[in-house]
C-alpha cells in the first residue's frame, strides 16, 4: 500500500512538473504571438507610409512631366511661327 501511494504521489508530481512546464511554453508562445502582432502591425504602418510617399513623389513628378510638355509645345508653336513670319 505504501508502495502505491509513494507511486502515485511521483506520478502526481511528475504530471505537475510537466503541466508546469507546458504551461510556461504556452505563455512564451502567447507573449511571441504579441510582440509578432505589434512588430506586423509596425510593419503595416510603415509600408503605408512608404506606399504614400511613393504616391506623393509620382503625382509630383507627373505634374512636373506634364508643366515640362505644356512648355515645349508653346516653345514649338513659337519656333513654328517664328519660322512662318521670316519666310
Amino acid at each position: 500500500m505504501a508502495n502505491e501511494v509513494t507511486l502515485s504521489v511521483l506520478f502526481g508530481f511528475i504530471s505537475s512538473v510537466l503541466l508546469g512546464i507546458v504551461a510556461y511554453f504556452i505563455k512564451q508562445l502567447h507573449t511571441d504571438f504579441k510582440s509578432m502582432e505589434r512588430d506586423m502591425s509596425e510593419v503595416k504602418t510603415m509600408a503605408l507610409i512608404i506606399k504614400t510617399e511613393f504616391r506623393t513623389s509620382y503625382d509630383i513628378l507627373t505634374k512636373k512631366v506634364e508643366y515640362l510638355e505644356q512648355r515645349i509645345n508653346k516653345l514649338e508653336i513659337n519656333q513654328i511661327k517664328n519660322q512662318d513670319h521670316e519666310k
